[in-house]
């Protein structure tokens, strides 16, 4: 009877024992099998565009109108910084430049007087030149009727007197347009340098006005908001990250391949994806485009074999992956999530 129990109970053994060793070489194989057919990676996440947004002016944040991993669309304001300071200065600006206006049509109005003056001079010259000629006629008359003795030497005194007076009248006409020539020139400089000094100030304006149009905080992109790093009264400086806008719409993976496995690899070949959060969900990907270099090459510090140092090291290429009907699974996909990738050989 006690050999019988024992007996069955090494049949027993025997029988488990085969079961396991049949299991085993099952699994064992097709783990075998698969890895001669496929080529896998578990070095591989998803990827999306991360967009920062940064303020481009110093100041107080005034409003906030999202909160953390908000949806939000293009060309959105969600913040605004305190624009008082801004506003009482463009204010002053606008003011300056009317007076600077007004300064020009000053400088103008005296401009066109000068002119008329010019115009005017001129006449007049025009005038003394005629009684300076009319002048020395009379003199050269007067001078063959003193000789014939037809008039007396007072009346020639007279006429002499008459032609240095025309002339140094037609002098001074001639220094009175010199003078109204230069005040031209110096009323058109002053024309020119107000009309200067508003075009100075009027891009004073616009560049006061660009500031204040930064102070209201728009989204570049449509997408979610992750954490944000800016609350109502915070004092914030031109350039600090406010937050950044996660692109929802568009997601696609970077596996890292090792190099001995580059060969299986082709752009425009199917790949299937399997997401760690979702292990049974069944998604199918293609191969877009392979990078030209390992991915240390685009590290921080590069390796240098030269040293005299050398570990070999397999190196890995980064593979960047489309999504195949990336709008069933939107709602599952995350940037950052890791993934498993199984490609045929």
């Amino acid at each position: 009877m006690e050999e019988q129990k024992k007996k069955k109970q090494a049949n027993i053994r025997k029988v488990v024992i085969s079961t396991l060793l049949v299991v085993a070489l099952y699994f064992g194989g097709k783990k075998v099998i698969f890895s001669l057919t496929h080529e896998t990676t578990d070095n591989a996440q998803i990827e999306t565009s991360i967009v920062p947004v940064l303020t481009r002016i110093s100041g107080y944040v005034k409003t906030i109108s999202i909160k953390d991993y908000d949806s939000v669309g293009q060309n959105q304001l969600v913040a605004e910084i305190d624009d008082a300071e801004l506003q009482m200065q463009l204010e002053e600006q606008k003011a300056d430049l009317q007076q600077s206006l007004a300064d020009v049509s000053n400088a103008q109005a005296q401009l066109e007087n000068g002119i008329l003056a010019l115009k005017n001079n001129k006449g007049i010259i025009d005038l003394k030149i005629i009684k300076q000629k009319k002048s020395n006629n009379d003199l050269t008359r007067d001078q063959n009727l003193f000789k014939e003795q037809a008039i007396t030497r007072k009346q020639l005194e007279e006429t002499e007197f008459q032609l240095s007076s025309s002339t140094q009248e037609l002098s001074n006409a001639q220094t009175e347009l010199a003078t109204a020539n230069n005040r031209i020139a110096v009323l058109r400089q002053n024309v020119n340098r107000a009309m200067a000094l508003i075009d100075m100030k009027k891009t004073k304006i616009k560049e006061t006005e660009l500031k204040l149009s930064y102070t209201k905080i728009i989204t570049p992109s449509a997408g979610k908001i992750g954490k944000k790093s800016i609350n109502i009264g915070q004092f914030v400086q031109a350039g600090t990250p406010l937050f950044s806008i996660v692109n929802d719409s568009t997601y696609w993976i970077v596996a890292n391949f090792k190099e001995s496995q580059l060969e299986s690899l082709q752009e425009g070949k199917k790949v299937n994806i399997r997401l760690d959060a979702f292990a049974d969900l069944a998604i199918e990907g293609t191969i877009v485009s392979l990078s030209d270099a390992t991915g240390a090459k685009f590290s921080l510090l590069p390796p240098d074999n030269s040293s005299g140092n050398f570990i070999k090291v397999t190196q890995r290429i980064p593979v960047k992956i489309a999504i195949n009907n990336q709008a069933a699974f939107k709602n599952k996909l995350r940037a950052g999530m890791s993934v498993f990738i199984t490609v045929d050989k």
